[in-house]
C-alpha cells in the first residue's frame, strides 16, 4: 500500500493512482486532574499517483494532494485546501529475470513544492495542509519475487529515502506552532524513511499485502520575533527535536482486470518519540494503461 514499485512503466503507458484516506489520531488527557477527556481529529486526504512511461526505464509523474481536517476540541477547516503538490523521475537500473538473482534497482528523485497553505492561518490552525517548503526526496527502490512451495508467488520490496527541506518563511499561526504575531523562519529537519513490504498472490485476482516502515525527522528549528515593529520584539526559538515512528499497514487487493485493480488496507502507526499514535484507513483504484 506504501512502498512505489521498483519497476517503470513501460514507453508510452501511463499508470493513475488515486487514494482516498482519514488519518485518525485520538488523545486522552486529564483536565483539573480528575476527569479524562478525549479529543479526536480526523485528517481526510487524497494523493493521486500520475505517472507515465517516457522510456522503457525512465517514468515521470506528479502527485497532487487534498485534504480537509476535523477536530473536536477547535474549529475544523474552512473547506477542502490543497497540499503540496510532488514532480517526480524513477530510472531503472535493473531488471528482474526470473532465472536470476538480481533484483529490479530505481532510483527515484522527488521534489514537493509548497502549494498547501502553512501559515496566516488566522483562528484555523486546523487550515494548514503544507510545509511551505522545497522538499528534494532521493529514493532507492527494490524489489524482487520469491516461489514458494505452494507455487504461489510473494513480492518483496525494500526502499529507502532521504528528503531535505528548504527554509521556509513564517508568518503568523502556522503548521510549526507559531502563534498569530509570529514573524520569522522555520528550518524542516531532513527526513530518512524505510519502508518493507511483502505481496503474496492468494489467487490471480486476490493479493495480500503487508508495509513496516520506520520514518526518522532530525531536529526542525523555528526562530523569530513575536510583534516585531515594537521597539522591544520579543525573541522566538522553537526547537522540535528529533521524532521518529514505526508503522505496519495490511492490505488487500482485487483485480478484476489485468490493468485494473482496487486495495482496501488500514497504516497503524505506534506512538514514537514526538509522534502521536494513528490508525488511517484507505482505499485505491490502480489503472495502467
Amino acid at each position: 500500500m506504501l512502498a512505489p514499485s521498483a519497476a517503470t512503466l513501460p514507453r508510452g503507458h501511463f499508470l493513475i493512482e488515486p487514494y482516498v484516506y482519514d488519518v485518525i489520531t485520538t488523545a486522552r488527557f486529564d483536565r483539573d486532574g480528575a476527569r479524562r477527556s478525549i479529543s479526536q481529529s480526523n485528517g481526510f486526504g487524497s494523493l493521486t499517483y500520475i505517472n507515465y512511461g517516457v522510456a522503457d526505464k525512465l517514468t515521470i509523474g506528479v502527485i497532487p494532494t487534498f485534504g480537509y481536517n476535523r477536530v473536536t476540541d477547535g474549529p475544523s477547516s474552512s473547506g477542502i485546501g490543497m497540499g503540496d503538490i510532488t514532480l517526480q523521475a524513477q530510472y531503472r537500473l535493473t531488471k528482474f529475470h526470473e532465472d536470476g538473482w538480481i533484483p529490479t534497482m530505481s532510483f527515484a528523485v522527488q521534489e514537493s513544492l509548497p502549494s498547501g497553505k502553512y501559515d496566516r492561518l488566522g483562528d484555523r490552525p486546523s487550515d494548514g495542509l503544507g510545509s511551505g517548503a522545497y522538499t528534494t526526496t532521493l529514493a532507492f527502490y527494490s524489489q524482487t519475487y520469491f516461489w514458494l512451495p505452494n507455487r504461489r508467488i510473494l513480492r518483496m520490496r525494500v526502499n529507502v529515502s532521504e528528503s531535505f527541506s528548504s527554509d521556509v518563511n513564517v508568518k503568523g499561526l502556522s503548521v510549526y506552532g507559531t502563534d498569530a504575531e509570529f514573524h520569522g523562519h522555520a528550518s524542516p529537519g531532513e527526513t530518512t524513511f524505510v519502508d518493507a513490504s511483502w505481496e503474496y498472490s492468494l489467487t490471480r485476482r486476490w493479493v495480500l499485502a503487508l508495509d513496516a516502515t520506520y520514518r526518522y525527522q532530525r531536529n526542525t528549528l523555528v526562530s523569530g520575533y513575536d510583534n516585531p515593529a515594537l521597539p522591544n520584539p520579543q525573541r522566538i526559538r522553537l526547537s522540535t527535536g528529533f521524532n521518529d515512528a514505526v508503522g505496519f499497514a495490511p492490505a488487500i487487493e482485487y483485480s478484476w482486470k489485468s490493468n485494473v485493480g482496487v486495495l482496501l488496507g488500514t497504516r497503524v502507526i505506534a506512538a514514537g518519540h514526538n509522534t502521536g499514535a494513528t490508525v488511517s484507513p484507505a482505499v485505491a483504484i490502480n489503472i495502467v494503461r
